[in-house]
């Protein structure tokens, strides 16, 4: 009796033979990664929080006797105040009522100056929530001030909105960006800005803040990974750039410090030691800063996709996909950095239009070619950061690649 072989290895008609056994996949490494990350998160909220409660080492200068309140506007009386053209000067009397605090519902008159600048002056109504400071004596108000119209509410509002939705689109690297986010801007604060009243260099300043400030930032939300450390490297790069630059075409640009907004206040107020000629600099090292961090973390992102996706991709070729596409991103950044400072600006070249001052005489006044300067300057720094960080990330990413497949 003929019996069927049923582990032959011959196909049969019709059929295709066996194919080339394929090597045994090497299993990656359990990741050790989010465990270092969740640390150094825990690590970075603890400096927010230390930021937070750090004194700036000014608060003495704020009266003792002074409480600030929230109020709410029951009455106005404008009878000494006077109408010019469109501006007012004079002074508006506001009768509010604190909404909290030991003086919570009792009826309050304060003061309202009116300067006749419109970017100065605020004008209350019926029904406005202002914020009051109440100067104390033994306990018992002395004199109100209206200081301002109170907008803590809505500011808060928007920036939990916008906490919330980055958490709800982005998830884990969401929250970590709502804390990247607070983080600089207490640094920003609490560091830099005290620093610079203290009369420490501002160039060695804001070097050294944006160092810390940019490894805050780009390993929060890219993570503890080499193409974070691509990204900050190639951000470095850009910033360290930029404030050479700044510092080889000050002399060129003859551009005073007083320039900057409220520069000419700040000296009025005791500080007539400060040297704004580099605060000026060190403010276009800040202000390029962002957009040189944008750039890098899209060169290196994309370094980081094009190697996950090619594993044996060499240094080279992945060096070149990123300068392909900090090609497309620096084109469209440094247009961001114009679009930017226009945008503060705008009403400046709507005067001197609408005046008929010729173009050459626009780009030599000192508050154009001071957004003259912050442009291209800080677009020097973005054109840097793309091949830095191109260069940083082919010898990165590369690496990471061959081991993450356990190829040599």
């Amino acid at each position: 009796m003929e019996t069927k072989d049923t582990h032959c290895s011959w196909p049969r008609p019709g059929e295709a033979g066996p194919g080339p056994a394929e090597p045994p996949r090497r299993r990656r490494p359990a990741r050790v990664l989010p465990r270092r990350e969740a640390l150094f998160v825990l690590v970075v909220a603890a400096l927010t929080v230390g930021l937070w409660f750090a004194p700036t080492g000014f608060e003495e200068r704020l009266p003792a006797d002074a409480v600030q309140v929230k109020a709410r506007v029951l009455a106005v009386d404008d009878a000494h105040v006077r109408q010019y053209g469109i501006v007012r000067e004079g002074e508006q009397r506001v009768t509010a009522e604190p909404l909290s605090g030991p003086f919570a519902g009792r009826p309050i008159v304060a003061d309202n100056l009116l300067l006749g600048k419109l970017e100065f002056d605020k004008v209350f109504a019926p029904g406005d929530t202002a914020l009051l400071v109440l100067s104390l004596r033994n306990g018992e108000i002395v004199s109100a001030v209206a200081q301002d119209h109170w907008r803590l509410t809505l500011q808060g509002a928007l920036l939990g909105l916008f906490a919330l939705a980055l958490a709800v689109y982005a998830g884990w690297t969401g929250v970590k960006a709502v804390l990247s986010f607070m983080f600089a801007a207490l640094l920003l604060w609490k560091v830099l800005v005290p620093l610079f009243l203290r009369g420490f260099d501002p160039l060695f300043v804001v070097l050294g803040v944006l160092a810390v400030l940019m490894a805050g930032i780009v390993f929060l939300v890219g993570g503890l990974s080499r193409r974070s450390l691509a990204a900050y490297l190639g951000s470095l790069g850009g910033v360290a750039v930029t404030c050479l630059l700044s510092l080889a075409t000050s002399r060129g640009f003859a551009l005073p410090g007083a320039v900057m907004p409220f520069a000419e206040t700040l000296l009025y107020t005791g500080y007539a030691h400060l040297n704004l000629g580099r605060m000026f600099l060190a403010a276009i090292c800040l202000g390029a800063s962002g957009a040189i961090m944008d750039v890098a973390m899209d060169v290196a992102a994309s370094q980081s996709e094009v190697a996950a996706h090619h594993p044996d991709i060499g240094p080279w070729p992945l060096c070149l996909s990123g300068l392909r596409v900090g090609r497309v991103v620096v084109g469209t950044m440094a247009t961001t950095l114009l679009l930017a400072y226009c945008g503060g600006g705008l009403a400046l070249l709507m005067v001197v239009m609408a005046q008929g001052v010729p173009l050459v005489n626009v780009a030599t006044m000192p508050h154009v070619a001071a957004e003259i300067a912050n442009t291209l300057v800080g677009s020097f720094g973005l054109v840097t950061a793309a091949p830095l960080t191109a260069v940083a990330g082919g010898m990165l990413l590369r690496g990471r690649a061959r081991l993450a497949t356990g190829r040599p």
